[in-house]
């Protein structure tokens, strides 16, 4: 059975199952997997269409709030006027109505991306653009190493969809206590990430990150710590590795960065209480 999203007009569903040919393995498996659906998301303000996103068609609400946020196009939830979510015959266009200076600043950045799964730089005109200057996080505590690893155990019991099809990210808001409370998916994990954002802010508001940490399937890139900054997210915990410019943005903004989190074992590479991991704080 499919997995289904939120639905403009009765859309696509996040997967489907097709025919296919098992070689090798478990003799006498099934001809049929369920796969991930992959669409054209256009991201259209005051009518003017800014990006095209590949996207699982699933929590599109949540998806404009934060895409619209972490690159920066409004600088809080209230500039976002009203929003509407339709099908169209090559994919799924995002209206939304933003404050007038907010699309006079979108107009004047003169950016037309067109993103690959969750790319959020294709079609960047500038390299000042490209990575943008990252905000000071606020002072968050630290997660203790259990609770780390009891947000990791637990990650795969919500993702439905990377349990049906094995081709998505899942990105998780977690508590101070490693308890997952939130989670959305993705076949970009940058889309997973700005679905989680827009998903909290819907339910919490201007507290939707005081407290706890978020926790993404993919690894930390640069983009990932950005978005996570842009909205005051003080932890960011990734089950693959950090990229170098990740670290240093980390650091820039104040923001503990964990990663390589797998069973009984994480990597700090950055901590927001002094601004690098324990080690070098020792040697100093």
């Amino acid at each position: 059975m499919p997995v289904m999203g939120p639905d403009p007009e009765k859309g696509a569903p996040a997967s489907c199952d097709l025919p296919v040919e098992v070689h090798g393995g478990i003799e006498g498996a099934p001809g049929q997997d369920s796969v991930a659906e992959e669409v054209p998301v256009a991201m259209v303000y005051n009518g003017i269409s800014h990006a095209v996103m590949m996207a699982s068609p699933c929590d599109l609400e949540d998806f404009a709030l934060g895409f619209s946020l972490t690159e920066g196009i409004i600088d809080s939830p209230g500039q976002l006027f009203n929003l509407n979510v339709h099908a169209v015959d090559e994919g799924i266009a995002i209206e939304m109505h933003i404050a007038g200076d907010c699309f006079a600043h979108l107009r004047q950045q003169r950016r037309n991306m067109t993103g690959r799964t969750g790319c959020g730089l294709c079609g960047t005109e500038s390299l000042a653009h490209a990575v943008r200057a990252i905000p000071r996080v606020p002072l968050r505590p630290i997660p203790d190493d259990e609770d780390v690893q009891r947000a990791l155990s637990s990650l795969r019991h919500y993702q439905p969809l990377q349990e049906q099809t094995g081709a998505t990210h899942g990105a998780a808001w977690c508590d101070s206590q490693g308890r997952i409370e939130l989670v959305r998916e993705d076949v970009g994990r940058h889309n997973a990430l700005d679905k989680l954002i827009g998903a909290r802010i819907h339910k919490k508001g201007e507290s939707a990150f005081d407290d706890g940490f978020a926790l993404v399937s993919s690894r930390a890139s640069f983009e990932m710590v950005q978005k996570s900054a842009s909205v005051g997210i003080g932890c960011l915990v990734a089950v693959s590795a950090a990229t170098a410019l990740a670290v240093r943005e980390a650091r820039t903004a104040g923001m503990t960065l964990i990663g390589f989190a797998r069973p009984g074992r994480h990597v700090i590479y950055n901590r927001g209480d002094s601004g690098q991991p324990s080690e070098e704080r020792e040697h100093e």
